[in-house]
C-alpha cells in the first residue's frame, strides 16, 4: 500500500531507488529538539553549544552524513549508503537531532526542552486554553487535524509560542514505509557520487571537462587520476556520476583512494563550494552498511514513524539481506519516489529494447552460419567422395600386377553380397529407386511450376524408358499370345462347321 493511516502494514516499494538532493528518507531524526542517543543516525545539529569533544560546528560521532545528506556537518562512521536512489539521507530536514556519544557528552538542556516540547504538543492538542471557552475545544480539534496533515501551528495559550507540527511529528497519518536496495560495495573500491543538476546529455558531453575538473578540485596532483564509474539520469533534469580515484605510488603500483578519505576531502569547506560551482548539489560515498550499523538502524524506528508500522515493515521485508525499510513521509517523498520508478522503468525498458534487437541480429547470423554450416557440410562430402575416387585409382594402381589376396578376396565377396541384397526387386533397391525417384520430383518441383514446363531427370528419364520398354514389350508378347489365340479359335470354327455338313449329307 502506497500509505498507511495508522494501519501497522509494511509496504512493498521499489528496489531501487534514487537519492535527490533534498534527501530520500524524509524522517530519521527531523524534529527541531530531540534527545540524544548512544548512536542515533542523524548529523549533530549546531545548535551553537559545543559538547566535551565538539568543535566549533559540534561535529558529532553520529552516521549523518554518510547515509547520502547534503546538510550537516557529521562526520560518520559509515560515509555511504546507496547509490542516492533509495535511501537520499537519513537526515534531510534543515533541522537536526544532536548526536552524541552516549549520555555523558549530551548537551544537559535537550531533555527538558523535549520534554516541554511533548507537554506543549500535548496541550495544543488536548486542553488548550487560548480563549477560556468552549471555542478552545474546537481549537484543540483543529489543532488535530493539523498534525493529522502534518502542516500548520497549533495555538494553546497566549504566553507560550505555538507549536510548529511537521510531517515528522507521530500524528502525521501521511507516512509509509517502502524498501531500497542496500549497497554491497567495500570502502576499498573508493566509489563516491556526485549528484549534479544537470541533464545526463550535458555530463556525457562534458564528459572529459568534468574530469579534469575535478582532478583541478583534488589539487592537480599527477599522481591521482579521476575515473568515471558510471553514469545515470535522475528526476528533476539531475544526473547521478559515480568516480573513483586512483593513486599511483613511485614505484609503479596503484590503488584506489579509499571512499571515506575522498568523501571526507570534498566535504571540506573550501572544495565544497568548488563543487558547488560545477554544478553538484549532492555527494556521497557508496559503502555498504556494516552488521551494526544495520542493527543499530532496524532497533530505533525513525522520527514520527510508529513503531508498530516499523516492525511489521521488518517482518514483510521480502529480502532482508538485500533491501532495507526506508520511510516515506508526506506527499513530497512518494512522488519523487514514484520519479524514480519511471525513471529505472524507463531504463529497464531502453535496456529490454537493446537486448531485443540484440537477439534479432542473433538469429539473423545463426541463419546464415547455418546455412553455411549446411553448404561446407555438402562441400565437405563431395570432397570427401573425390578424395575417395582417387584413393581408389591409386590403390589399383599400385596393385596391378599382383595377385587378389585373401583379405581383398574376403572384402570383394562381402561387397558382392550386399550388392545383391540391393539389387533385389523386393528390397532394398525398389525402395531406393522410389525414395529417389519422390526426392528428384520434390527437388524439381519449383523449378518446373516457375518455368511452366517439365523438365525431368536424365537417369529417372532413362529409368522411365526402361520401365516403359518393358511394359511395351510385354503388351507386344501379349498381343502375340491373343493372335495365336485367335487363329486357333478360327481353327476350331472351321473344324465344327466341315463336321455339321458332313453329318448333314449323311442323313440327308
Amino acid at each position: 500500500m502506497a500509505f498507511n493511516f495508522g494501519t501497522p502494514s509494511g509496504t512493498s516499494g521499489t528496489a531501487a531507488a534514487t537519492a535527490a538532493p533534498a534527501g530520500g528518507f524524509g524522517g530519521f531524526g527531523t524534529t527541531s529538539t530531540s534527545a540524544g542517543s548512544a548512536f542515533s543516525f542523524s548529523a549533530p545539529a549546531n545548535t551553537g553549544t559545543t559538547g566535551l569533544f565538539s568543535g566549533t560546528q559540534n561535529k558529532g560521532f553520529g552516521f549523518g552524513t554518510g547515509f547520502g545528506t547534503a546538510t550537516g556537518t557529521s562526520t560518520g562512521l559509515g560515509t555511504g549508503l546507496g547509490t542516492g536512489l533509495g535511501f537520499g539521507g537519513f537526515n534531510t530536514q534543515q533541522q537536526q537531532q544532536q548526536t552524541t556519544l552516549g549520555g555523558l557528552f549530551s548537551q544537559p538542556t535537550q531533555a527538558p526542552t523535549q520534554s516541554n516540547q511533548l507537554i506543549n504538543t500535548a496541550s495544543a492538542l488536548s486542553a488548550p486554553t487560548l480563549l477560556g471557552d468552549e471555542r478552545d475545544a474546537i481549537l484543540a480539534k483543529w489543532n488535530q487535524l493539523q498534525a493529522f496533515w502534518g502542516t500548520g501551528k497549533g495555538y494553546f495559550n497566549n504566553n507560550i509560542p505555538p507549536v510548529e507540527f511537521t510531517q515528522e511529528n507521530p500524528f502525521c497519518r501521511f507516512k509509509a514505509v517502502g524498501y531500497s536496495c542496500m549497497p554491497n560495495n567495500k570502502d576499498e573500491d573508493g566509489l563516491v557520487v556526485l549528484v549534479f543538476n544537470k541533464k545526463e546529455t550535458d555530463i556525457r558531453n562534458q564528459q572529459q571537462q568534468l574530469v579534469e575538473s575535478l582532478h583541478k578540485v583534488l589539487g592537480g596532483n599527477q599522481t591521482l587520476t579521476v575515473n568515471v564509474e558510471g553514469i545515470k539520469t535522475l528526476p528533476d533534469d539531475q544526473t547521478e556520476v559515480v568516480i573513483y580515484v586512483v593513486e599511483r605510488s613511485p614505484n609503479g603500483t596503484s590503488r584506489r583512494v579509499p571512499a571515506t578519505i575522498l568523501y571526507s576531502h570534498f566535504e571540506q569547506a573550501n572544495i565544497k563550494t568548488q563543487l558547488q560551482q560545477l554544478g553538484v548539489t549532492l555527494s556521497m560515498t557508496r559503502t555498504e552498511l556494516s552488521p551494526a550499523q544495520i542493527k543499530q538502524l532496524l532497533q530505533n524506528p525513525p522520527a514520527g514513524v510508529d513503531p508498530i508500522i516499523w516492525e511489521q515493515a521488518k517482518v514483510d521485508n521480502p529480502d532482508s539481506e538485500k533491501l532495507i525499510p526506508v520511510p516515506m513521509v508526506g506527499f513530497k517523498e512518494l512522488l519523487r519516489r514514484l520519479k524514480v520508478q519511471d525513471q529505472m522503468t524507463k531504463q529497464h525498458q531502453t535496456r529490454l529494447d537493446i537486448i531485443s534487437e540484440d537477439i534479432s541480429e542473433l538469429q539473423k547470423n545463426q541463419t546464415t552460419t547455418m546455412a553455411k554450416i549446411a553448404q561446407y557440410k555438402r562441400k565437405l562430402m563431395d570432397l570427401s567422395h573425390r578424395t575417395l575416387q582417387v584413393l581408389i585409382k591409386q590403390e589399383i594402381q599400385r596393385k596391378s600386377g599382383y595377385a587378389i589376396q585373401a583379405d581383398e578376396e574376403q572384402l570383394r565377396v562381402q561387397l558382392d553380397t550386399i550388392q545383391c541384397e540391393l539389387n533385389a526387386p523386393t528390397q532394398f533397391k525398389g525402395r531406393l529407386n522410389e525414395l529417389m525417384s519422390q526426392i528428384r520430383m520434390q527437388n524439381h518441383f519449383g523449378a518446373v511450376k516457375s518455368e511452366e514446363r517439365y523438365y525431368v531427370d536424365a537417369d529417372l528419364l532413362r529409368e522411365i524408358k526402361q520401365h516403359l520398354k518393358q511394359q511395351q514389350e510385354g503388351l507386344s508378347h501379349l498381343i502375340s499370345i491373343i493372335k495365336d489365340d485367335l487363329e486357333d479359335i478360327k481353327l476350331v470354327e472351321h473344324g465344327l462347321n466341315e463336321t455339321i455338313h458332313i453329318r448333314g449329307g449323311v442323313f440327308s
